[in-house]
């Protein structure tokens, strides 16, 4: 402590950590005569600034020191008194804020020449970002890629700036959208980030806090035409800013903040204050604080750091500034500048100091809870929320306006051309327009393209009156010989040479429900992270918010090209971390655009050839005219799978069927025809502002298609079928349609057995069409699974302010994959069919598969999620059981309102004893969410829980509330019982229920009936008032997340269970098997990792942890740029041996 200022003025004692870098140094001092002078330090700053809280903090601690007295400037005499008659002092404290004169200080200065803490001069340079740019080029350090915009203000016309739709160029430097803009003057906090049209546009304006907020988005694209600014490239950063202060070369301290650019809302505390969190630096960000401060001659000097791609970049100096309600800053901050002073001062002025001894920093260490097990991965793959149907028209074209198009943007490399921009969007719209208008003169002109085409063309790409890239896209293939005929969209083909066939497809936008649903299972999904109950800023799952902003949460997000899919993750994301409004920024900031040459893209125009032979076979049997025989039934459904066996009972005649589903479209679009007659109804708004007409040329587009012109039936578009009636039923159901009803019942029978049977038909058939679709992505899996338990040089947080958190020094990683249904249905094709368990040896893997082969349709939002857990009482590393891996499985999205009466298949809930008994039944998988509260438990045999419960543990962890345990029979009482993961834990695998099935839990799981009562009350509060359903229901288990805030949004199914207690050994070989049994994929499989590894440095948004490397499981590829013993030089002796052995392990991760 420090000791108080008395007459006999005792002697100071120091037993406080050593601050970064230098240990502490205590000052030792003996009693004084009265001739001894003291040294005088003089604060000279504005008065807001002198009398704030953390520099009264800090002065009242610097006063303990016995030699050191204190003397503010008054604010009046800084500006109205000449520097001559200002107080004098030894050591002077003095900084620049909005109104003070540097000037005058500067003068003051040279008159009395006292010690410098912060060096006046350097002060003209830290306004100008400019300057501050300059000199940390000159100093080494890395910032963003930038360029400077001089603009005179009297002819603002004349700048080196040319301005395109997603770029700027400056100064020759081109800047690809998201970039910064930022003004020259560092006084000036207006500092815009403009985003690229394919995230939306928009541009998101940040400014100095105004109390709640720190930015807002606008849609305004196009950059500030008056003022000179800064350009630089956007660093993606996860979102979260790291503000560092240094007071001297030697001391660091960090904290973390949330990004004002990620929604511009300022997190606060109970009591205001905005939340921050301690963070770590890195051996290489420690040198960076120490060359900031050298560089700039200030020794109270803070700096913004932003972390991205491995890397951190200083993007801000701003000079004199003190960390803001840290008690542990304020303490090291006057013990660093009093020291400072006594030495620089105390020789001079004759005064008795000795160099106090350096206190030795004791090492905290972490120590793991009993029979706990750590959370130490999570892996999910989630199929897009609910969208509008995808529509697509195919049409040839010779013109040679087409061709030149083909030509200019390299469609001959490939054969293949993707137009998704607007521009490249508008020329081709341009085309059909002129063509449209040279048919219009000329009736008998060469255009051979079909006039009722280029108007589908034409009006399409007109829609909505602007184009972004995430609505509409045009696909050009080279056809050497033109295009075959085959279906009835063509008519005779006039001649032969080459064509190109253009592809235009449209819809697939994510619908507003569909953001409600990915926004929704976000905030669901974080129950599954230690701590997930407990209130942050009113939400659950706080625990993950914190491990969050703390670094200790190691979170990718990746999405295929998709709009409807981006969209999906950015909404999720938004769920998942609590942020606020619009979509674009958390996007462009949050989601990595996994155009990640097949990882999660698959380029559906070319099947494999075992994909081409099952369409063909599934047409061949879809075409008989009879009912099914026992034969066609071993043909379709080998897998004897009831999901389909169901289907083919409702279909009976495949033929007869289809005779029915035609006949129900034409009514249909009949009935639409006499709506748009009638003047009421002509101008009605439909869902997602589609019309009437607009609805009629969807439907009718279907009718033209589906039955050919030689009267058969194309069986390709009952996908397409059942997803307008599935999207009509859902949210245009105020239309009244008759019999949409039995149109719904029956293309959903073919669809369901259609769509699962693409993607083969038999298990081999499965298999290998799944690994074409799955291996880059399995591989990920592997790489994701094993990083978790190699990687332990991860940016840990405080250890000092991690307490109640078990290990502070551990880090949980999150990956999330958003995809289209066919990555999905080929990645449960793999641990279904290849062989992951036998289900003959297994009876869990047995129950999870015939619960998987009931399940008719892979719906919006499907989940599969794989968590990793730690034992840490094993105490052997290498031990199998070490590691302990969970696989679950949600259905997604519940089905249109008759889904009760539609039979669904087998259903159980993991670890529910009445399953032993009851017979499973066939008919009914069932509605989780509607069990009877007196159903929850009957149980006759207390569930074997061995008494030695992880429960009592929590006590000590102290990170989340307590956990009670009670009898079996309490629970009953209320709702199905559950627990929710606590404290990164869950039971080790002995301690299993009798069932054998899963003890997983929460809002996010299906119920499981562990003797435990819920401890997640808000969790339970949030549900119930989220759920306003029109038909009352029994009081609703908080086990089940049925958010629906309106009807529109229906509610998705819990996580199932399929396996609880496989080891990472397990998995890992058999995802090496998987992969490895595919040689063509496996070259593809290398082409696309090491497409990832290339594109990290390009597009890695979140890689807060490690020092040199990109984050944990895509190692950075590029060897270290000088030796090792070369970059440790730099380091001049602060940090010990020890840290250079870290910054090497970090060479070795990366």
């Amino acid at each position: 402590g420090w000791s108080k200022r008395g007459g006999g003025g005792e002697k100071f004692h120091a037993h406080t950590r050593a601050v970064s870098g230098g240990p502490a140094r205590a000052v030792t001092q003996r009693k004084r005569s009265p001739s001894e002078r003291q040294i005088v330090v003089g604060i000279c700053a504005m008065t807001k600034k002198s009398k704030s809280k953390p520099m009264t903090q800090i002065l009242e601690r610097l006063c303990k020191f016995d030699y050191i007295d204190m003397v503010i400037f008054p604010e009046e005499v800084i500006l109205e008194e000449p520097v001559e008659k200002w107080p004098l002092c030894d050591c002077l404290i003095s900084f620049h804020s909005k109104g003070f004169p540097l000037d005058k200080a500067v003068e003051y200065a040279k008159l009395r020449n006292p010690l410098l803490i912060n060096d006046l001069n350097m002060q003209y340079f830290i306004q100008d970002r400019r300057e501050v740019y300059r000199i940390l080029q000159e100093e080494g350090i890395d910032l963003p890629r930038y360029a400077v915009l001089n603009r005179d203000p009297d002819n603002p016309e004349e700048c080196n700036l040319v301005e395109g739709e997603d770029q700027v160029e400056v100064n020759g430097e081109v800047f690809h959208k998201p970039f910064v803009e930022k003004p020259v003057c560092a006084e000036d906090h207006n500092v815009y980030i403009y985003y690229p049209t394919s995230a939306g546009g928009g541009s998101q304006r940040l400014f100095r806090k105004i109390g709640s907020r720190s930015s807002v988005y606008s849609p305004e694209s196009s950059v500030r035409k008056t003022g000179s600014y800064i350009y630089e490239e956007f660093m993606p950063t996860d979102g979260t800013d790291v503000k560092v202060y240094t007071v001297g070369p030697d001391y660091a301290h960090a904290e973390a903040r949330k990004s004002p650019a990620l929604d511009g809302k300022v997190e606060r505390d109970s009591e205001g204050k905005e939340i921050r969190y301690p963070v770590m630096l890195t051996a290489m960000e420690k040198l960076v604080a120490r060359k900031v401060c050298l560089a700039f001659k200030q020794t109270v000097c803070g700096f913004d750091l932003l972390r991205a791609n491995g890397h951190s970049f200083v993007c801000d100096v701003n000079g004199f500034s003190f960390v803001k309600n840290s008690m542990k800053y304020y303490d090291d901050c006057a013990k660093v500048l009093g020291n400072m002073v006594m030495r620089e001062l105390a020789p001079q002025l004759h005064i008795p100091w000795s160099i106090p001894m350096e206190a030795e920093d004791i090492p905290i260490v972490p120590t793991t809870s009993g029979t706990m097990m750590e959370l130490r991965c999570v892996i999910a793959i989630i199929r897009h929320g609910d969208r509008t149907p995808k529509q697509k028209m195919k049409m040839e074209v010779r013109h040679p306006l087409f061709f030149e198009l083909f030509e200019k943007y390299g469609g001959y490399k490939t054969g293949k051309l993707k137009l998704k921009k607007p521009k490249q969007l508008q020329e081709v719209l341009d085309i059909a327009r002129l063509l449209l208008v040279e048919l219009g003169q000329h009736t008998d002109c060469e255009i051979e393209e079909k006039k009722s085409k280029l108007e589908q063309l034409k009006t399409v790409l007109e829609m909505y009156g602007h184009f972004s890239g995430i609505n509409r896209k045009v696909q050009l293939t080279y056809l050497r010989n033109g295009k075959p005929k085959a279906s009835s969209e063509e008519e005779d083909s006039k001649k032969d040479g080459p064509s190109l066939l253009l592809v235009l497809k449209w819809g697939g936008e994510l619908t507003p429900a569909g953001r409600v649903q990915a926004e929704e299972l976000g905030r669901a999904f974080r129950c599954m992270y230690p701590g997930g109950q407990g209130d942050y800023a009113g939400f659950p799952g706080c625990g993950l918010l914190r491990l969050h902003s703390t670094y200790r949460h190691d979170l990718k997000i990746y999405a295929s090209d998709e709009g409807r899919v981006q969209m999906t993750a950015a909404a999720f994301a938004k769920g998942l971390l609590a942020l606020e409004g619009e979509l674009t920024p958390i996007l462009v900031q949050m989601v990595k655009s996994a155009n990640m040459n097949g990882l999660l893209d698959s380029d559906s125009d070319s099947l494999t050839d075992c994909q081409q032979k099952v369409k063909a076979r599934l047409h061949e049997i879809m075409q008989k005219d009879q009912d099914f025989t026992e034969e066609d039934y071993q043909k379709l459904a080998p897998t004897g799978s009831p999901s389909l066996v169901n289907s083919m009972k409702v279909i009976e005649n495949p033929v007869k069927t289809c005779d029915k589903v035609y006949a129900l479209i034409q009514s249909l679009t009949s009935q639409i025809r006499k709506r748009l007659e009638d003047p009421k109804s002509a101008d009605l708004q439909l869902y997602h502002s589609e019309t009437l007409e607009l609805m009629l040329q969807r439907w009718s587009k279907l009718e033209r298609d589906f039955r050919m012109k030689n009267g058969r039936y194309d069986i390709s578009k009952i996908p397409d079928i059942y997803d307008c009636i599935k999207y009509d039923l859902q949210h245009n159901a105020s239309l009244d349609l008759e019999d949409t009803r039995e149109l719904f019942r029956l293309s959903r029978a073919l669809a369901d057995i259609v769509i699962p049977q693409e993607y083969g038909i038999n298990r081999a058939e499965k298999l290998d069409i799944a690994q074409a679709y799955c291996v880059p992505l399995m591989k990920k899996i592997q790489l994701d699974l094993q990083r978790t338990h190699e990687d332990e040089a991860v940016n840990k947080l405080h250890p000092l302010y991690s307490r109640g958190v078990m290990s502070p020094g551990r880090h949980v990683r999150t990956r999330l994959y958003f995809t289209s249904e066919s990555h999905v249905h080929s990645l449960l094709s793999i641990f279904r069919y290849g062989g992951l368990l036998n289900e003959e040896k297994d009876q869990q893997w047995k129950q999870a598969m015939d619960y998987l082969s009931a399940v008719t349709e892979l719906n919006y939002m499907t989940q599969i999620v794989i968590m990793l857990y730690e034992d840490n009482n094993k105490q052997d590393p290498s031990s199998e059981e070490r590691f302990h891996v969970e696989l679950h499985f949600s259905p997604g999205v519940k089905g249109c309102e008759d889904e009760e009466t539609i039979p669904l298949g087998f259903g159980f809930r993991p670890a529910s004893s009445e399953n032993e008994d009851k017979k499973p039944n066939q008919g009914s998988l069932e509605d989780l969410s509607q069990d009877e509260p007196d159903q929850a438990l009957q149980i006759s045999d207390p569930i074997n829980i061995q008494r030695r419960s992880p429960m009592i543990r929590n006590r000590k962890t102290g990170s989340m509330e307590v956990l009670s345990e009670t009898s079996p029979t309490h629970s009953t009482k209320g709702c199905t019982s559950h627990r929710l993961f606590i404290s990164c834990s869950r039971q080790s695998p002995e301690i299993k229920p009798a069932s054998g099935l899963g003890s997983l839990c929460s809002g996010l799981f299906s119920a499981s009936a562990l003797g435990v009562s819920c401890s997640a009350p808000n969790l339970r509060d949030y549900v119930r008032t989220h759920h306003r359903h029109h038909h009352p229901k029994p009081p609703l288990s908080p086990a089940v997340c049925r958010f629906e805030g309106c009807s529109m949004v229906p509610s998705i199914y819990p996580l199932e269970t399929l396996h609880n207690s496989l080891s990472l050994k397990q998995v890992d070989e058999f995802l090496n098997s998987v992969c490895e049994s595919n040689s063509e994929v496996q070259a593809k499989t290398m082409k696309a990792l090491s497409g990832l590894f290339a594109s990290q440095s390009q597009i890695s948004l979140y890689s807060p942890q490690q020092p040199l490397s990109s984050s944990g499981s895509e190692a950075s590829l590029r060897p270290p740029s000088q030796p090792l013993w070369r970059k440790c030089n730099d380091f001049r002796g602060i940090i010990s041996v020890l840290t250079c052995f870290h910054c090497t392990k970090c060479f070795s991760r990366g």
